[in-house]
């Protein structure tokens, strides 16, 4: 009876001592009843990663974080050592990404399957990547945001100083003389505006008479279009003869024949030749008188006494 005790208590012991190290390497993320494969992952910055994080590939939990630590050569860099536990294969491609696994900033390793035909095998080193946390992505596109919001701040400071400098007692003194003449000029335009009505009113035969005789007229160019079409014609033709004529010749002579006829008023100007004597001596002029008076002297005797002259005969 006393043998069954101690053996009940002997192996109660061993199972306590057997679950007791089954739970301590449970709560540390081992499992000592399955088969495990160890890889590395080295890391400059881990943010915030840590012991026992998950490791998922497609959003399934295939493992854990086992262990995070620096690297010994003393190169800053941090060794998070991975521990899986699935049989499912991993290209030696594959990418340890570290992102947030929630809105509370928990990191967690997603493996970003590639595509190479070798798989990874116990001690690989994978290679790594860090994904931006919620904040910072949030802060990248509150960033933008926020510089244009201090932009349109200092712009609606700017515009405030801007009116207040504006609107002083002397600018709105200004500005109610301005409405002042915009309402004077608003009162002229309608006073100019109704007298143009009248205007318009008092004229609307006249102006209806205008737009006939326009109407007329239209009518008139209309019916004559050929006439006004052969008048065009025959315009062309005298422009085309006149462009073929000798037009530079024919004032090149002109101006000869000026010159000639400036030459011979000169002459007779200075008083030279039978003309210019003529012109400019009254000798011949008085004796041409004289003789005229003599003829008409002697023509008065012949009418008077012509039988000083004539003598008949019969026989």
């Amino acid at each position: 009876m006393k043998q069954k005790q101690v053996v009940y208590i002997g192996v109660s012991f061993i199972l306590a001592v057997v679950l007791f190290f089954w739970g301590y390497n449970f709560l540390k993320g081992k499992d000592i009843f399955n088969k495990h494969t160890t890889l590395y992952a080295k890391y400059h910055n881990i943010s915030g990663l840590t012991r026992a994080n998950p490791v998922l590939i497609n959003g399934l939990r295939v493992g854990q974080v086992q262990k995070v630590y620096f690297d010994p050569n003393m190169s800053g860099d941090i060794i998070a050592v991975i521990m899986l536990s699935t049989k499912f294969p991993v290209p030696k491609n594959s990418v340890a990404v570290i992102y947030s696994a929630d809105l509370m900033g928990s990191k967690a390793i997603n493996l970003q399957l590639g595509d190479a035909m070798e798989l990874l095998q116990e001690g690989d080193t994978l290679r790594t990547s860090i994904e931006a946390s919620l904040k910072e992505e949030v802060n990248a596109q509150v960033q933008p945001i926020k510089m244009k919001a201090e932009n349109l701040l200092a712009s609606i400071d700017t515009l405030v100083i801007a009116f207040q400098s504006i609107f002083n007692e002397s600018a709105r003194q200004n500005l109610k003389a301005s409405f002042n003449d915009i309402r004077q000029t608003f009162a002229n335009l309608q006073s100019t505006t109704s007298n143009i009505d009248t205007l318009v009113s008092s004229e609307a035969t006249r102006v209806s008479t205008i737009l006939a005789n326009v109407d007329s007229l239209t009518a008139t160019l209309r019916d004559n279009r050929q006439e006004i079409s052969a008048i065009i014609s025959n315009f062309e033709m005298i422009s085309d003869s006149l462009a073929k004529t000798d037009f530079n010749g024919t004032i090149t002579r002109a101006n000869k024949t000026l010159d000639n006829l400036d030459a011979i008023l000169a002459t007779l100007n200075r008083g030279e030749g039978t003309l210019g004597m003529l012109l400019h001596n009254d000798t011949l002029y008085i004796e041409l008188n004289k003789s005229a008076e003599e003829l008409n002297l002697l023509l008065k005797d012949l009418r008077e006494n012509p039988k000083r002259y004539v003598k008949f005969s019969l026989f």
